[in-house]
């Protein structure tokens, strides 16, 4: 019988793990596939980390806020960015059905 080794993963591969779950959709079967985990790993790291999470009434100014005020300011670049191509794409939609007249 062989036995699989037990691999170690960082803390910094677990927490990205979890946000692949968290702020950006995945579901965990598609997080494990893509990482070459199971799901239920994952899922033990969400709770792990959920309960680690700073509560409202903590300290202002934790890393965990300094992270959301960053995560913050790249939604909202990325907003204006989205935006801006948005209204490209409308007039060049324009531009183009005027063309065919």
């Amino acid at each position: 019988m062989v036995k699989k080794k037990h691999r170690k993963f960082t803390e910094e591969f677990r927490r990205e793990a979890v946000k692949l779950v968290t702020e950006r959709g995945y579901t965990l079967r598609e997080a494990a596939q893509s990482l070459g985990i199971r799901a239920q790993l994952i899922c033990e790291w969400k709770k792990r980390y959920a309960s680690a999470a700073p509560t409202a009434g903590e300290k202002k100014g934790s890393v965990g806020e300094a992270d959301r005020d960053a995560e913050l300011e790249r939604l909202r670049a990325e907003n204006k960015r989205l935006l801006m191509e948005r209204e490209i794409l409308k007039k060049a939609a324009a531009f183009f059905a005027n063309e065919k007249n």
